[in-house]
């Protein structure tokens, strides 16, 4: 099969490196992503591997040089591969090569190999497709295990026996996951099996490289696809057991409730339909981890979760740590949405205090549409009539937050007197009395007491102070 390479935007960086590589009497042939992505007309990726069957590293310094001299190319010796920056694409040159592994490492030991060995090397079929850029094929397409058929028939298939692909290389079956869920690609029969069979494996690979496929499928179009073969494969109980904990619906005196694990797809499904943000779909993720360790029955109430929103935000650093995930903002922010998650549906009724709103626009700042984005993003009823009257619930209490902001001004809350003049008022230094007073001073502002100016703190401050012996300086 012949691929047209006449209309590709690359074409004349592909010819060069063309005439490069025949020059010093070298094969060369893109290989890859690069490959499956332009057979599948998708949006073509800014970087592109290339294999010969000589020197990867020695051809990149030649193609470099030919393209501009100053083009710095950077070596990366374990794996014998090169790469540079062109305008903006990441061009990778590898030697062709065969691996062979160790039972405990996922790092090969490598030896000089034909295009074949480098295709067979490969995890999937679809991406061990080549396109050759040498004089006398140029533009032909090598596959040599039915990729394109399985491109077309969107199967996920290993070029070689699927056990022995996950056993070498256990992250494949994270990438399986990842390919299914990014491209709706299906994963053969044979490959999913061995994916359940060697889940264990996955214990070998670093926690970075797993969370790298992991965010990849979480920033999918539907991330449940992804997360639904990580739980039947069981390697979702083995890298996240606190959502697998949430399955299953018990029954207790005629009481049941519903699949939390379930739901929490359908939230993260949910959400996706309405941000692009990592962190906003992990919150949507994790909103729900606190209802395993808090679920009780009473014969009173049934089935309750009390203070899951609570548990499940401390619970986030715990995980956030093991699955090597950033411990910073982005873990604060998660913690935040998980802990807020339940806060805006108890504000719907009508005698919703002016201060609960004021205290939820406080506690959720900067934040607080990515909250209502989680929470309308957790109804997930099937009854039409139920969704329209909690999604109007939603949009009520957002109605009656706006009324209290434009009031009130309390989101990202500063407090209108600083410590500095306290401390000046009163002619004093730092001290627990200054953090006392900037305390009382919050709290009057979201109870309502007084308003969010100046010369009203001053004056509660002036009035509280009494009542901690200090006197102020005129």
């Amino acid at each position: 099969m012949q691929v047209n390479l006449n209309q590709n935007k690359n074409l004349k960086l592909f010819k060069t490196i063309s005439e490069v590589a025949a020059r010093s009497g070298r094969s060369v042939y893109i290989v890859g992503g690069y490959v499956r992505d332009l057979l599948m007309q998708r949006k073509a990726p800014t970087d592109i591997d290339f294999v010969t069957e000589q020197s990867g590293t020695d051809l990149a310094e030649e193609v470099a040089r030919t393209l501009n001299p100053k083009i710095k190319v950077a070596h990366f010796k374990t794996y014998g591969t090169a790469m540079f920056r062109y305008k903006d694409l990441d061009l990778e040159f590898v030697g062709a090569r065969r691996e062979s592994y160790s039972e405990n490492s996922r790092k090969p030991a490598v030896e000089t190999g034909t295009l074949e060995d480098d295709q067979k090397r490969r995890d999937f079929t679809v991406n061990a497709l080549a396109i050759s850029l040498n004089h006398d094929n140029f533009g032909e397409l090598i596959d040599p295990f039915g990729g394109i058929q399985d491109l077309q028939n969107k199967l996920l298939r290993t070029p070689l026996d699927p056990v022995r692909t996950y056993s070498d290389d256990p992250l494949r079956m994270m990438r399986a996951i990842r390919f299914a869920s990014t491209l709706q690609f299906e994963i053969e029969e044979h490959s999913l099996q061995a994916i359940r069979q060697e889940a264990e494996r996955i214990k070998i690979v670093s926690m970075e490289r797993i969370m790298t496929e992991f965010n990849k499928i979480m920033l999918s179009a539907q991330p449940s696809r992804g997360l639904k073969l990580m739980e039947e494969t069981g390697l979702l109980q083995l890298i996240i057991p606190e959502l697998t904990a949430l399955k299953g619906i018990e029954e207790k005196e005629g009481q049941t409730h519903k699949d939390n694990f379930w739901h929490t797809l359908e939230v993260v499904d949910n959400i996706s339909k309405d941000t692009q943000s990592l962190w906003l779909r992990w919150a949507a993720l994790l909103h729900d981890i606190g209802k395993a360790p808090t679920k009780k029955f009473s014969k009173e109430i049934g089935w309750s979760f009390h203070g899951h929103e609570f548990v499940g935000s401390k619970m986030v650093k715990t995980l956030f740590q093991r699955l090597k995930l950033p411990l910073g903002a982005e873990m604060k922010y998660v913690q935040k949405m998980v802990r807020l998650s339940s806060r805006p549906i108890a504000l719907v009724t009508d005698d919703a205090s002016d201060s609960a709103l004021r205290r939820l626009l406080f506690d959720s700042g900067e934040d607080l549409d990515d909250l209502f984005t989680l929470c309308k993003a957790d109804i997930t009823t099937k009854n039409k009539r139920k969704q329209q009257q909690f999604k109007k619930n939603f949009d009520y209490v957002e109605q009656k937050i706006r009324e209290v902001e434009e009031k009130d001004q309390v989101r990202n809350f500063q407090p209108p007197v600083t410590g500095e003049e306290i401390m000046q008022k009163f002619n004093i230094g730092p001290s627990r009395e200054i953090g006392i007073l900037k305390e009382k001073v919050k709290e009057a502002i979201l109870d309502g007491e007084i308003p969010n100016e100046k010369t009203a703190a001053m004056e509660y401050v002036l009035r509280e102070a009494e009542q901690l012996g200090l006197k102020a300086v005129y």
